[in-house]
C-alpha cells in the first residue's frame, strides 16, 4: 500500500514540479489517476533508478509545498 495519497487536483500541480526537476520523464511516466499511487511510485522508481524511500520522500516534499516551486 502506498504511503501517500494524492488527489487528481493535487497531481496536476505536483506533476509540473516533478516534470521540471526530472525533465526526462514523459507524460506516460507521469500518468496518474486517484488511487493509483502504488503504480506511480513503482513507475518512478524504475525511471529514476531510485529506491522507494526516495520517490515517496520526493512526492511528499512536493505535496508539502504545493503552492511553491519547491520540490
Amino acid at each position: 500500500m502506498a504511503e501517500i495519497s494524492i488527489s487528481n487536483t493535487e497531481w496536476v500541480r505536483l506533476k509540473l514540479k516533478v516534470k521540471r526537476k526530472y525533465n526526462h520523464l514523459t507524460d506516460e511516466d507521469l500518468s496518474y489517476e486517484s488511487g493509483q499511487e502504488e503504480e506511480l511510485i513503482q513507475r518512478l522508481m524504475n525511471r529514476l533508478k531510485r529506491n522507494r524511500e526516495y520517490v515517496v520522500f520526493t512526492l511528499k516534499k512536493g505535496m508539502e509545498h504545493l503552492d511553491t516551486n519547491r520540490l
